[in-house]
């Protein structure tokens, strides 16, 4: 193979949802609507916890780098998706390719240890009443949360980084509605071997990493809900841990049917519909998760809404 033809194939093309024309209109207004509305959550709960004193908490300092990071994995994927509605070409250059697995990638690797952060929070708050404000100081929570967007752009710099010494000279189409690695990984004309190596060992590093954290937490909540003789003390703690519990649950289960499950090394779309629950539906249902259970936003809401 020579230089030239290895460097035939700089742009991509996505297919995406191309197969059902007669549909085009519908998931346009379906998927622009999807994404007004997690712009809105999302940001909209990011300035209510900002401006708010009274929200200027651990647990909401977490929550509101949470929501601003739903905004980033929406972003990265839907504004190119829109467009290819409409698109004949449907073309994606390499480097726009890169970007947008970068900022999905940050994006989910800050959720991960994000999530695993307001465990920990939970677990002291529930475990460790009395030393709550002690264990979650305000520096703490500054070094979890910049720890967290420390390692969700190393992340994905990691690999972007070995995806440059690929070279891409076969088919140029991509059977997805966004670019990511796994499709980029077959269509090169070098080994990817080390590159699918290394998203093997820091994706499961993440992973394995933050659930252990959230897992262990919730071990210890379990264990002092069921020791507790108050019924008002576990239905507190059955409150403060819900939303989050439901998030996790949702997040993991959908990393694992994306990334582990029976469709996950599939070549054709039928991993689409958990690709779209993952990147899309997550980040519009979290900001109702969490601010439907949660008296202290909804008060807050109430109170910014009467004001106005």
């Amino acid at each position: 193979m020579t230089e030239d033809n290895h460097s035939l194939t700089t742009e991509f093309i996505l297919i995406g949802f191309s197969n059902h024309p007669e549909l085009r209109t519908i998931l346009f207004l379906v998927f622009l609507t999807i994404y007004l509305i997690t712009m809105v959550g999302n940001l909209g709960l990011v300035a209510l916890i900002f401006t708010e004193p009274r929200l200027h908490t651990p647990m909401y300092i977490f929550l509101g780098n949470l929501a601003l990071m739903d905004s980033c994995c929406s972003s990265a994927i839907t504004p190119k998706m829109l467009q290819n509605f409409f698109s004949k070409d449907r073309i994606i250059s390499l480097y726009e390719c890169m970007a947008q697995f970068y900022f999905l990638c940050l994006a989910e690797t800050a959720d991960c240890f994000l999530l695993a952060a307001m465990a920990y929070d939970h677990y002291v708050a529930i475990c460790n009443p009395l030393q709550y404000h002690t264990r979650m100081s305000k520096k703490l929570c500054l070094q979890m949360t910049t720890g967290a967007y420390i390692a969700g752009n190393m992340h994905p710099m990691i690999h972007t980084g070995f995806l440059l010494r690929l070279a891409f000279c076969r088919f140029n189409q991509i059977n997805h509605f966004f670019c990511y690695l796994i499709p980029l990984f077959r269509l090169s004309c070098v080994d990817p071997s080390i590159n699918q190596l290394m998203v093997f060992i820091f994706g499961s590093s993440v992973t394995i990493f933050t659930i252990t954290i959230v897992i262990i937490s919730y071990l210890f909540i379990l264990f002092t809900f069921f020791t507790m003789r108050s019924n008002k003390g576990r239905g507190k703690a059955l409150s403060t841990c819900a939303s989050h519990f439901l998030s996790v649950s949702i997040f993991y289960g959908s990393l694992f049917f994306m990334y582990i499950g029976p469709n996950s090394r599939n070549e054709g779309d039928k991993d689409i519909p958990v690709a779209i629950f993952y990147t899309l539906v997550i980040p519009l249902l979290n900001p109702f998760i969490y601010s439907l259970r949660n008296k202290e936003v909804i008060n807050v809401t109430k109170k910014i809404m009467k004001i106005s």
